[in-house]
C-alpha cells in the first residue's frame, strides 16, 4: 500500500475513533461536577486524570485498528474490525449511560459488556497483527478498572445513579 493511502487509513481510523470519543464527551459535558458531587471510594483517582488517560488510549485504539486493517484490509479484517466498531459503540454509549442518562446499573451492564468485547477485539486483533493487540492493553486495563469503580460509584450513589 502506498504512503497516501497508509496515511489516508491512518486518518479514516483516528477520525472514527475520535468521533466516538467526542460522541462521548458531550454526554459528560458535566461529567466533572457530577462526579464531584458523588460519594466516591478512597482510591478513585480525581476528575482531571479522565482527560488525558482516554485521549491516550483512543490515539492508541486508532492506531491499533489501523495497523489491522493496513495488514489485511476491510474485507479480510472486518471480522476483527467489526469488534472493534461494536466495542467503541458501547464505550461511547457507557458515557451516556452514567452521565448523560444517570443510569448507573445500566451503565454497569454496559461496561462489563464492553470488557467482553475489548477481550474479544484484543484476540481477533492478535491473530492478524500482534502490535495491534498489544495496544489495546492499556484501554482493557483502564476499563477493567473503570468497571469496579462503576460498580463501587453506582452502589455508594442510589439516589444518584
Amino acid at each position: 500500500m502506498q504512503m497516501r493511502g497508509q496515511l489516508l487509513g491512518l486518518s479514516g481510523w483516528a477520525l472514527i475513533t475520535f468521533l466516538a470519543a467526542a460522541l462521548g464527551a458531550r454526554a459528560s459535558i458535566s461529567a466533572a461536577s457530577f462526579y464531584a458531587n458523588l460519594a466516591l471510594p478512597a482510591w478513585a483517582p480525581p476528575a482531571s486524570l479522565f482527560g488525558p488517560v482516554w485521549s491516550a488510549l483512543y490515539a492508541l485504539m486508532a492506531l491499533a485498528a489501523f495497523l489491522v486493517w493496513r495488514e489485511r484490509g476491510w474485507r479480510a479484517a472486518a471480522p476483527a474490525l467489526m469488534l472493534y466498531l461494536l466495542q467503541l459503540s458501547l464505550n461511547t454509549l457507557w458515557s451516556w449511560l452514567f452521565f448523560g442518562w444517570k443510569q448507573g446499573a445500566l451503565a454497569f451492564a454496559d461496561i462489563l459488556l464492553l470488557l467482553v468485547l475489548i477481550v474479544a477485539t484484543l484476540i481477533a486483533f492478535w491473530r492478524i497483527h500482534k502490535l495491534a493487540a498489544c495496544l489495546l492493553l492499556p484501554y482493557l486495563a483502564w476499563v477493567s478498572f473503570a468497571s469496579v469503580l462503576n460498580h463501587a460509584v453506582w452502589q455508594a450513589n442510589p439516589g444518584l445513579l
